[in-house]
């Protein structure tokens, strides 16, 4: 008998909720089967049978248990093949057991006096003719595991950071003629498009070298700043919301940086991201923009600093030489832990970024 056992996520996760079993208790199981679904606030998993037996059950659907908890154990089976379900077992009658009025079972149930013998027509008149019913004003459903897990998260977040959040505008003009200039032979030479985030993660790069402290976090009573950097990116999914990390940026081209991006973003979508893959950032970038956000004040991603979030482009009117012109202007905010980080050094940091891409360097 082997038991099934909730693995170890890594960093900061102690426990996991099961979101579904996809066998039952008491069902046959060969080795390789999907057994079930747990999930965490970062991640989903499946965990499957080591071998052939009967699954038993310990831990229900919903309930959340520590790292290291038995979900479950796998029965080994008889023979060297996967048991069939057994089929019941038709116990002998005992002597003398009163039988059932098999004539009386059979019989119809009564019919109500006022429906007997009326025309189907009668009485869908008279259904249409009562007062007519209320539609529902609300639905209720149970929070799903993840969603469960993600909102006591944030709020831990809100109760333990001092997070304050900083704005400003970015005129996207360079970036976007550098767009309209190299996008064609980008996806022909590497497969993909050239995006926004690239530059933004250059430009957060720049801009942590500049502000050392926003690539900080707090352990205790100490400090610990961070010498690398791996840059988390928030990526929309139909489970929520992943944010998986590129690492040293610093170290990589624009193209490798989208090539990557491209990878996890598509893990993401088929749920396929591992706990690696969500671990160790310093800072994170945050795309509010995808979805038509003008602007937006970001939730840090703990235990990291800061978060940037970006939002959607518009032209709008501004002053350039004192002449008034168009430009495709975008909101940026910075929202970070003030315990940490001064506003002065968050003000900095956001004005890094915002010169980093109004002057972009393309690499290819």
């Amino acid at each position: 008998m082997s038991d099934i056992l909730i693995p170890s996520f890594g960093e900061s996760i102690t426990a996991a909720t099961v979101a579904a079993w996809h066998k039952g208790s008491g069902d046959a199981v060969a080795r390789g089967d999907t057994l079930v679904t747990l999930e965490t606030d970062k991640v989903s998993t499946d965990l499957e049978a080591d071998e052939d037996g009967m699954l038993e059950i310990l831990v229900p659907e919903g309930a959340e248990a520590p790292i290291g908890a038995v979900l479950g154990r796998i029965a080994p089976s008889a023979g060297t093949s996967v048991p069939e379900k057994e089929e019941a077992t038709v116990l002998p009658e005992p002597e003398n057991t009163p039988q059932p009025d098999v004539k009386k079972a059979a019989s119809p149930p009564e019919e109500l006096p006022e429906q007997a013998h009326e025309p189907s027509e009668t009485l869908r008149e008279k259904q249409s003719a009562g007062p007519e019913q209320a539609a529902p004003r609300f639905i209720r459903k149970p929070m799903s595991p993840l969603r469960r897990t993600i909102a006591a998260r944030l709020a831990q977040v809100q109760h333990q950071a001092a997070i304050l959040t900083t704005f400003n505008e970015c005129d996207m003009s360079a970036v976007m003629e550098l767009r309209r200039q190299f996008n064609a032979s980008f996806r022909e030479r590497y497969g993909t498009k050239l995006g926004l985030m690239g530059f933004f993660i250059k430009a957060a790069v720049k801009a942590l070298k500049e502000v050392p402290q926003v690539n900080a976090k707090i352990d205790g009573t100490d400090i610990v700043e961070n010498l690398y950097y791996d840059i988390s990116v928030a990526i929309g999914t139909d489970k929520g919301l992943m944010v998986p990390v590129l690492r040293d940026c610093d170290r990589k081209t624009l193209p490798e940086l989208e090539l990557e991006l491209a990878a996890l973003a598509e893990k993401a979508r088929k749920g396929a991201l591992s706990m690696q893959d969500l671990q160790g950032g310093c800072f994170t970038i945050s795309n509010g923009g995808t979805y038509g956000s003008l602007l937006s004040t970001p939730i840090l991603n703990p235990p990291q600093s800061g978060i940037l979030g970006m939002h959607a482009i518009q032209e709008r009117p501004v002053v350039r030489d004192g002449q008034i012109t168009i430009r495709p202007m975008m909101y940026l905010a910075l929202s970070y832990d003030h315990r940490l980080v001064d506003g002065k050094q968050a003000v900095q940091f956001l004005i890094a970024v915002k010169n980093a891409v109004e002057n972009p360097v393309f690499e290819l």
